[in-house]
Order: structure tokens, then sequence, then C-alpha cells
């Protein structure tokens, strides 16, 4: 089978790779669409993010749909021939966070396209995949592009989670990429009452206004226009950092009132903060790690057409244009997400 792999910072290959065995309560799959996330551009422009960098070849990609086309023993619940979202989460189940109701905290997670730890674990983007059954969530009703965004919407949703209860507030979002627009989709679900959105690109402010933004801000062409929202301490009672820049974050953070929550998503590596703001106005910063049950909550969503996902899919290039695809979605003049198909 084929698969994407990644060697080094802009070496990215079509390589071929031996097809794994399907055991006891996992699945066959046919891999259908996968979409290229802020991680997967990080190896291919720089060969990691932060400290964590490529030491070895890695098969990238953990946004994925695929076909069922083999039950192993024991596996309830699905078909061959369906349609399903993969959730690239696997957690050891054991481990103190694990049983403490934390699996996305595993001290022994396996997430598929990570060079955290080495060797490194492998990722998603290859033609046929074993899954564990519980990883895959039914996804009849989507297309398949849809069904690879329950990845990053299930980030969104997490992070929802963790801001506690939205309805009636109003929100900040800093950074319109998938997950920033998917944040916004998330929050206007929990019931957000305004959301305003920023970023750098007028292309992504476009989608954001697609998802429901109420006003979008350009801080590249208006950078003074947050500071309007900081009159009388501040405005916002939600803030969702989705940029990971330390100036989105200062900014955001003097645009919410006291007692405001920052949901920090964005992982941009260490950034200083304005600790005396945070201090007086009594804020909280609330990290948002990845997922695990709101993978098939999502999914859900999806499906009864309660959140739509369809804006954000830009492009969808051939298994064959892989390297154009990284490349294109490298753009965020002209590109929100780029998904490869496989089959």
């Amino acid at each position: 089978m084929q698969a994407i792999v990644i060697h080094s910072a802009r070496d990215l290959r079509i390589e071929e790779r031996p097809e794994e065995a399907v055991g006891p309560g996992e699945v066959g799959l046919r891999l259908a669409t996968g979409g290229i996330c802020g991680s997967d551009l990080h190896y291919f422009n720089h060969g990691g993010f932060g400290t964590v960098r490529l030491r070895e070849p890695m098969i990238l990609g953990h946004e994925v749909s695929a076909v069922v086309e083999e039950l192993g023993e024991g596996v309830t619940g699905l078909a061959k021939g369906q349609l399903v979202a993969v959730s690239p989460s696997r957690p050891c189940g054991s481990c103190r966070y694990c049983t403490e109701g934390l699996p996305n905290q595993c001290l022994n997670m396996r997430f598929y396209g990570s060079a955290m730890p080495f060797p490194h674990i492998q990722g998603a983007f290859r033609q046929k995949l074993v899954a564990k059954a519980n990883q895959c969530a039914v996804a009849d009703g989507l297309s398949a592009g849809e069904a690879a965004t329950a990845e990053p919407l299930a980030v969104t949703l997490h992070a929802t989670r963790r801001a506690g209860d939205l309805f009636g507030k109003r929100v900040l979002v800093t950074g319109c990429g998938p997950i920033g627009v998917l944040s916004i989709l998330a929050a206007r679900r929990a019931g957000a009452a305004e959301i305003v959105a920023t970023d750098l690109s007028d292309f992504t402010l476009s989608i954001a206004r697609k998802a429901g933004a109420d006003r979008t801000i350009n801080s590249a062409s208006e950078p003074d226009a947050l500071a309007a929202y900081g009159t009388d301490k501040g405005y916002f009672d939600a803030l969702y950092e989705c940029s990971g820049a330390a100036v989105a974050l200062a900014g955001g953070i003097g645009a919410l009132r006291p007692r405001g929550i920052v949901l920090q998503l964005g992982l941009g590596g260490d950034m200083s903060v304005p600790m005396q703001t945070i201090t007086s106005k009594e804020l909280e910063i609330r990290g948002s790690f990845r997922f695990h049950s709101e993978f098939a909550i999502g999914v859900e969503l999806m499906r009864k057409g309660l959140i739509d996902v369809k804006p954000l899919i830009s492009q969808t290039l051939p298994l064959a244009q892989s390297v154009d695809a990284f490349t294109l979605a490298s753009d965020r003049s002209q590109a929100m997400k780029v998904q490869i198909a496989f089959s």
C-alpha cells in the first residue's frame, strides 16, 4: 500500500509500506479522505515544532475517514462498506490519568502521526489502516470529507466543554485557521450570543463569517480595532486563542472583562503573558489539549445537521498530488482545510 511519509523538512514522499493484519477487536479500513492539520504542516515545513523534532521517517496524518473492509473477531456495531470517522486518539486505559477520567492526558497515548515519542507513532495517511473498533464512529449520511473533519471539531468541542457555560455570552476568537473557525461553530452551538473573530488573512476571515462570526477583524489592516473592546475593563466573557501567537493572546486578554475565561488552543511554543492584567482582572487561563468522548459527539452533531463543516473544506487533491496538497495547505491566503482523497 502507499503511504505519505515525511523524512525531514520539505522531504515528503509517497512510499510503499506493508499492510497490517486485522486482530480481535480491530477493523481493516480502506482510507477515504485525510485532512492536513497544522501539526502535519509543522513537520512538512520545519521538521517539527518546539522541542518535538523528526528523528526517523514517519507516516503523517490523523484527520481521516475510511470505509470498513474487514471485521476482526468480536467486533459488533460496524458493517463492511460503512463510512466511518477514525479517531486518532488511542489512550492506554490503565495509567493514572486514564483511570481518573482524563484519557486525553494519557501517559502512554498513541496518537497517530506524532514525533513526541521515539520510536515515532506512525500516522494514518496510508491506503489501508487497521484500527480498534472503538476508534470508529459511524458516519452514515456524511461525505468522506465531512467525516474527516471530526478530529479538529472534537478539539474545539473539548475546548468548549472546558469553557463552561457559554449561553448568552460574548466570545472572541483569535486565529481563524480550521481550529478557530470550528471554535466559532462550537461556541455558537453552545449558545454564545456574540462572536468576534480576528486573523491576519482576509481569506480565512471570509470563512469565519460564513461560519457565523458576527464581526471579523483583520489585525494586520486594523491593528487597533480590539482596543475599543477594552473600555471599562473589557467586553468579552471568553477567549478562544487559536493562533499560538503572544501578540494575539495579549490583545485578547485586554478585551476580556473581569473574571473572563482564556481557552488556549494554539500551540505556538511558550509565550509571555500579561500576568498583571490577568491578576487584576481575575482572569482564568484554561489549557485545552486534544479530546476523547467529544469525537463521537462531533460526528453525531454533523450527522444531525447541527454543525456544518462544509465551508471549511477548501480543496481536495488526489494522493498522487500530496506534495502539492501540503504546499497549498501552507498558503493561508487561499486554503483553509486541504484534504487528500485516498480513493
